[in-house]
């Protein structure tokens, strides 16, 4: 085992994919690799991931974009993931590196993708690096990404169709958000259930077109008077990275 891999410790992975045969594969690779870590379950429908992470700990979820349910489940699945739960963080595997996969895996708040066609060894330093705070995406994949990001997210945070869409208790779970409060801090200012916070934002991302919840505080922070928009986002954003990090992580 090398230093590097040694220094980073387990990683609590949680693996979803289209059957039972192919998550149980990437376990028994992961288990070889020289990085370590621990499958700590796995499951191949939404209901079964959401039910696997409420019940065991991860902090990395390995998903595939195409699950048992539909082709594309996994994105789905990945939105409501970072909508109800602070981590773990998401790796999306890829049949493809198409830019629409691409982005749609990042959109939903994936911080890595990975395609089926590369090594176990490199999953699992993927899965380490994202479990660091890295985003793992190649040279390529994010060139998809920053030109989506020059185009569609701008006009979709300063859209004004979510005006007048919101209720009075939607706006105020969306000015939480924006304040960087979890879900069960929400739940306890607003005397509700983290259940019922979960429903709220589900309706409030599809009201306002939003993926996420930093999408969702841009539009906020975009909706807002010029003197009110003095607000750092790292309450509500990943850790920061390092500049020689952030948006990179090395695929050799």
């Amino acid at each position: 085992m090398s230093k590097t891999a040694g220094r980073t410790g387990t990683v609590k992975v949680f693996i979803a994919d289209g059957s039972r045969m192919s998550c149980q594969l990437i376990a028994a690779a992961l288990r070889r690799a020289r990085y370590r870590t621990r499958v700590v379950g796995y499951a191949i429908d939404g209901n079964g991931i959401r039910e696997g992470l409420d019940e065991n700990e991860a902090d990395v979820a390995v998903i595939g974009a195409r699950l048992e349910e539909e082709a594309l489940a996994g994105f789905d699945v990945t939105r409501q993931i970072r909508a109800l739960h602070s981590k773990p963080w998401v790796v999306m595997l890829l049949d493809s590196s198409k830019p629409t996969m691409v982005v749609e895996a990042f959109r939903a708040g994936a911080r890595g993708v990975f395609s089926r066609d590369q090594s176990s060894e490199l999953l699992c330093k993927c899965i380490h690096a994202v479990h660091q705070g890295q985003i793992w995406a190649s040279s390529k994949e994010l060139h998809f990404v920053l030109e989506a990001l020059g185009t569609a997210l701008p006009a979709r945070a300063i859209s004004p169709r979510g005006s007048g869409l919101l209720t009075k208790r939607e706006e105020a779970v969306v000015n939480l958000v924006t304040e960087g409060l979890t879900n069960r801090d929400i739940s306890q200012q607003l005397n509700l259930s983290v259940h019922t916070v979960r429903n709220y934002l589900f309706r409030i991302f599809n009201k306002v077109g939003t993926s996420n919840r930093l999408e969702l505080a841009l539009y906020a922070i975009n909706r807002r008077e010029p003197d009110s928009q003095q607000i750092s986002l790292a309450a509500i954003a990943a850790p920061r990275i390092d500049a020689s990090q952030a948006m990179s992580a090395s695929r050799s």
